[in-house]
């Protein structure tokens, strides 16, 4: 954080806030455990129990190693051997060994053969905090994950990834998501860090350059989400199923703090690196985190984030996810630390508190991954509690250095004792 008597006073600086970040966090990851099954990690529902028909899925699995890899990292025992154990999952029935890359469940048995930017990302993502937690088979995923971004998604021309293809690589698909171009970003900052090599992170830059700095002016302060071929936005985008839960239509103030972040990690990485770091990273992360927050809170006129908006600001799915407010907390806590200023510290605090009355379930475990406009558990977009990723990293950021990336950072502070 910068230096300013502000600063001492901070939550970021308060022990006992960080002691409840970290009891969060356990009790996060001791409820996910549960979601092991013999191949993979599948999808709990509210109570934390496992469908009796559930399949491992690779989004889930993906996001559980990297999870769990983080656990691993700051010696918490028995993750990682739930690392490995995703490991042998994503490099067994989970990948395509005929044609490379990764279905979405053991050997497509769900009929999902489309291999999608989002889903590689994340394999990418896994494989490059396993190998930072230092996990057998590790380098081997993170060499295949490496091997199908460079051969099928990144494109030079674009400067950025393409969206999706079918199982044998054909019928590219003529739409350019911001969604799994943000999570390409994030894996980028990561295979940066991991493999040594500023590529990733000229790649995380030119991806921030088309989706966020050349469309925020444009697009109320919020990031476009959904583009043609020729990167032309699509404003009626799922008009017909505007609660989509990866493509929605409209714009997805969770999003905006999600790229706040990412922005601010981009600009603390490529100092590090030994290149320049436009000025409009940290520009643009202050507009997004401001639209949102102006824009997602309290929008329907009670508390929490509101899924989707349209293009005039006004809420078209009211429902409450989780993953927002993770999204919010962790994109203040960024800003926080890379401004000191005290309008970030008012968010932090309204965000974890807002999480803690809401979302944490004291009851089942874990948080609730969706509110209904009543707040209360809800389950029409989000059902059940699959998801550890956005939840366990909010508890981690606050407490880390915007750069290096997550499982680098921590490895770092591990070998300084």
């Amino acid at each position: 954080m910068n230096n300013n008597k502000y600063a001492s006073s901070s939550w970021l600086s308060s022990t006992a806030h960080l002691a409840w970040l970290n009891s969060q966090g356990q009790q996060l990851l001791d409820f996910a455990k549960a979601s092991r099954l013999p191949v993979g990690f599948g999808s709990l529902d509210r109570y934390g129990q496992l469908p009796a028909d559930a399949l491992a899925d690779t989004m889930n699995t993906a996001r559980m190693v990297h999870s769990f890899a983080l656990a691993h990292l700051q010696g918490l025992p028995g993750c990682g051997l739930l690392v490995d154990h995703g490991l042998a999952a994503l490099l067994g029935p989970l990948r395509d060994g005929e044609f490379g890359g990764w279905f979405a469940s053991p050997e497509g048995a769900d009929g999902d053969l489309r291999k999608p930017a989002y889903r590689h990302a994340f394999v990418a993502l896994a494989a490059s905090s396993a190998v930072a937690a230092g996990r057998p088979q590790a380098q081997t995923l993170l060499d295949q994950a490496v091997d199908v971004l460079e051969r099928h998604f990144w494109s030079d021309s674009e400067g950025a990834l393409l969206e999706s293809f079918a199982r044998d690589w054909s019928d590219c698909e003529a739409y350019r998501g911001g969604n799994s171009n943000m999570h390409g970003t994030e894996a980028f900052l990561a295979l940066a860090d991991v493999l040594e090599d500023p590529k990733w992170l000229k790649r995380a830059l030119a991806i921030s350059d088309k989706v966020i700095h050349q469309q925020i002016s444009q697009a109320n302060d919020l990031p476009v989400e959904h583009f043609d071929a020729q990167w032309q936005p699509l404003p009626d985008y799922n008009v017909s199923k505007p609660d989509d839960g990866f493509r929605p239509y409209g714009q997805t103030p969770g999003h905006g703090f999600e790229w706040a972040r990412l922005l601010l990690h981009l600009e603390a990485a490529l100092p590090l690196a030994g290149l320049a770091a436009p000025a409009w990273l940290c520009e643009d992360a202050r507009r997004l985190f401001a639209a949102s927050a102006a824009l997602g809170w309290h929008a329907d006129g009670a508390d929490g984030i509101v899924y989707t908006l349209d293009w005039h600001g006004k809420p078209v799915v009211r429902q409450r996810l989780h993953w927002t407010l993770a999204e919010a907390a962790a994109g203040a806590a960024a800003l926080l630390q890379r401004t000191a200023e005290p309008v970030y510290e008012t968010w932090y605090r309204t965000f974890w508190d807002y999480i803690d009355a809401y979302l944490i379930d004291r009851q089942h475990g874990s948080w609730h991954h969706e509110l209904g406009v009543d707040q209360q558990p809800a389950g029409e977009i989000w059902p059940g509690k699959p998801d550890l990723y956005h939840a366990y990293q909010a508890i981690l950021l606050p407490q880390l250095p915007l750069a290096p990336s997550l499982a680098t950072a921590l490895k770092s502070r591990v070998m300084r004792g």
